[in-house]
Parts: C-alpha cells; sequence; structure tokens
C-alpha cells in the first residue's frame, strides 16, 4: 500500500502543477500601442514611407486588435512630404488566439479591413516581440505581409 502511494501522490501534484501552469499562461496579458514603420514603404518603384498606429490587447481570453497605416499624400521631396496624412489601410478586429514563445507573442484573429487589402472577416496572424523602440512586429493579413520596426511604444506580456 506504501509503495502505490508515493507514486500516486508524486502524479497527482504533476497533474496540479500542469493544470497551474496552464491557468496561469491563460490568464496573462499581452498588450501593446506603437507606432511603427514598414521596411520599405510600399515598395518599389516608388518606395513611399508608411508608418503605423497599432494596439491590441489580450486577456483572459478575448481580444482586441487596431492598425492604421499611413502615408504622406505630397510626393517625395515636395512641401509636405514628411505628413503622414493619408490612410492607405485600416484594420479592426478580434484577437481569438495567442501563442507566447519566449520574447514573441503570436496573435491570431480575424478582421474587417479597409483600403490595401480590403475585406471582412479576413484572417490575420500579428508576430510581436516584447520590447519597445527597435522591436519587431510583423502583419499578415490579405495575402501581405508587412515586417514593421517599433519607433515609440511598448509592447508587453
Amino acid at each position: 500500500m506504501k509503495r502505490i502511494g508515493l507514486p500516486l501522490a508524486l502524479a497527482v501534484l504533476s497533474l496540479s502543477t500542469s493544470t497551474l501552469a496552464a491557468a496561469q499562461e491563460g490568464a496573462r496579458t499581452v498588450k501593446g500601442g506603437a507606432t511603427t514603420t514598414i521596411a520599405g514603404g510600399t515598395g518599389a518603384p516608388l518606395f513611399v514611407p508608411v508608418i503605423t498606429k497599432l494596439t491590441f490587447h489580450w486577456r483572459d481570453g478575448q481580444g482586441h486588435f487596431e492598425c492604421l497605416a499611413l502615408a504622406p499624400s505630397a510626393a517625395a521631396g515636395t512641401s509636405g512630404s514628411g505628413n503622414f496624412d493619408t490612410n492607405v489601410m485600416y484594420v479592426t478586429g478580434a484577437i481569438t488566439g495567442v501563442q507566447i514563445n519566449g520574447s514573441v507573442a503570436v496573435l491570431t484573429g480575424s478582421a474587417t479591413v479597409t483600403g490595401l487589402g480590403a475585406g471582412t472577416n479576413v484572417p490575420f496572424t500579428a508576430t510581436a516581440e516584447r520590447g519597445g523602440p527597435g522591436t519587431t512586429f510583423v502583419l499578415t493579413i490579405s495575402g501581405l505581409t508587412f515586417h514593421e520596426t517599433i519607433l515609440e511604444g511598448q509592447i508587453t506580456f
């Protein structure tokens, strides 16, 4: 009887510890707000710069994601070319899952997109590196992938 007691106690303790770890992971908060620049801007041939304003939060199995992409309306080298005043893409939607791997959180969900890649119920994946200026953020949506670097703001989890 004593021989069965110790292994059984260890098994119960192991299961309790695993459940507790899973519960703590599920309760984890992932959030961020940042201004970013998209690598390469609009791409060739003009390479118009693009900045984004993004925010997201995830807690207790629920979350939301917002990203506004802005480009200048004036041509490079002309007056106003440094004013990011044109909405080229807006993404808003629910985060339905988060996976954390060390210093990286992968957010998945479905969004409404206006402008570039417009659509409804569009699946997205956002890969966020923990930290502030200089850290990376990658958004994949509507068949497009945007590699961004945080200029201002913070991502925490």
